[in-house]
Formats: C-alpha cells, structure tokens, sequence
C-alpha cells in the first residue's frame, strides 16, 4: 500500500541518523504510566538486586554450608500495555548494494503473533512481501524502555500481508505465554469511540530513529472506510503521544485497565509529528476470517 500524496507519508523510516538528545528513560516511563508511582530508576535498582551468600566455603573441615538468603529481590511492579512491541532491524537492503536501519511498532495479538502494518517488511524495491524476512528483524515484546528487564525479545520469522489493506501479520520464534495479547474485535467501532495508541517511533519529525521508551496517546475514531479507520487525537499533540516515524504498525486499542484491551486498527501513515492532522490505519474487523485462518 502506498502512503497518501502531499504531507501524508509512510510511519516506517530510517534508524541510522541520529539519536535524540534528552529522551530520558524517567521521563518518557512518567510519560506511559499514567499515575503510576513507580520511576525507570527504581526499576533498574530492581533489575540490579544481587543475592549474596555469607560465609566462606572449602575453606577446610571447619567450613560450614552457606546460609540462605535473608531476603529475595523486590518482584517488579507489572508492565503498562505489556502487549506492546517494537520492531528493529540494522540489515535492510538499499538499492545499490548496501543495508540501512529500520524500524515499526506492533502488538502481541497470539502467543506467537504479533500484528504491525504491512510496510515494514518489504522487497528491495519496496513491495510489500511475504515468508521468511527478507532482513532480520528483532521484536521486543512487554518493555516500556530499552533497559526494561520485563519482557521478551525474539525474532521475526513469517510474514503473512493482508490481501486488502496495510496490515500484516508476523510470526515470532519463540511463543510469549505470559502477557496477555490484545484480543481482536467482534466488529466495526463507532465514530466518536475512544481509542489509545501505543508506539516506539521517532521523537521527531526530521530525525528519524525509534524512542527508548513505549510512547502512548488518546484518539478517537473520526471516520469508517471499508478497509481503513480515521483517528484523531483527543489531545494537543506531541512526539511523545503522537505517531511519528517507525510508529507503522502501533495498535489502536481500547483499553481494559494497563494490562488488557482489544484492537482496533494499525498505524499506517499520518502527518508529519506533530503537526495537526488525522492517522490512516488499517481495520482490523474487516479481515478477522483471514487473520484466524493464519494463525490456525
């Protein structure tokens, strides 16, 4: 699927550019939870908990058997839309010869399936394409930033594109048993119905490479077409609530609390963030035959 003409263009850009500078992992974790009191700093702290025996042992016959811990690491608090993922890949083909980085964002939809926008995986003329990758592609599953220590990270395997709209679906190497997948819809939504996104894109309009932290926003659906759903924002828009580059791919989702809810549509393409403006995303209703019949 082609992005729209004029100032609409692809959610799928390039990695290798330039990192934002003053992206913090606290503050964009603030930004995701929502109310929560927990801080990225006290999850590294947690992350980083180590179990240490007393005494010494092999130290001749007076040795004694080490005692067991005292204590046990603090258990982490769980993820905010643990279903999320991001995309990466540092091994796209150019024309040419050569390869560039990439990214998009998707969510758990199966055990081991996730759902993204048929875009990010491509031929070398940019067509989309089916089967095994034709690039390596890293899906990080259930982290709200790159130094989470929740979560899963796995590989992409097969790729199955919609035969209607810019969706696709990807299966993983290895199943997530323990988040809870979004669950899909039993139809259409209705104009007005409030949405939440949920991306890993870029924090800017110009530079383009994927955020260290899960971003998250409020929308709501504004206009039903046969195979692509409207949103527009519910709030003044930013890069941190707002799909941007290597957002393709995010879930539109109702929300049932921080942990749950069911999908709606996928990222496909917007204007530039974060300007006015509705996103193009790809229901997910009209195909729910097809997306069974993959994954059985």
């Amino acid at each position: 699927m082609k992005s729209r003409s004029g100032h609409r263009r692809s959610r799928h850009g390039a990695l290798a550019l330039a990192i934002v500078a003053g992206a913090g992992l606290a503050g964009g974790y603030v930004t995701v939870q929502k109310g929560s009191t927990a801080s990225a700093e006290g999850h590294a702290d947690a992350a980083e908990v180590a179990h240490t025996r007393a005494g010494a042992a092999g130290q001749g016959s007076s040795a004694q058997p080490n005692p067991a811990p005292s204590s046990t690491a603090p258990a982490l608090p769980p993820s905010v839309m643990p279903f999320n993922a991001k995309l990466t890949s540092k091994d796209i083909p150019v024309e040419g010869g050569g390869v560039r980085s990439g990214g998009c964002s998707g969510s758990l939809i199966a055990p081991d399936w996730i759902i993204t926008a048929g875009h990010c995986f491509h031929d070398l003329d940019g067509t989309r394409a089916g089967g095994a990758p034709h690039y390596h592609m890293t899906v990080a599953v259930g982290k709200i930033n790159d130094e989470d220590p929740r979560g899963h990270v796995v590989q992409a395997v097969d790729v199955r594109q919609s035969p209607v709209n810019d969706l696709a679906l990807v299966k993983l190497s290895a199943p997530i048993t323990d988040i809870a997948p979004l669950t899909l819809p039993t139809g259409p939504p209705k104009v007005g119905e409030d949405v939440d996104f949920v991306g890993w894109g870029s924090l800017s309009a110009t530079v383009v490479a994927p955020a260290d932290h899960m971003k998250r926003g409020h929308f709501e659906v504004s206009e039903i077409r046969h195979t692509e759903l409207d949103m527009s924002p519910r709030e003044a828009r930013t890069v941190e609530n707002s799909p941007c580059h290597d957002d393709s791919g995010s879930p539109f989702f109702i929300p049932e609390g921080d942990q749950k809810g069911r999908l709606v549509a996928v990222e496909d393409n917007g204007p530039d963030c974060p300007q006015p403006g509705v996103e193009t995303t790809a229901r997910v209703d009209t195909i729910l035959d097809w997306i069974h019949e993959q994954m059985s």
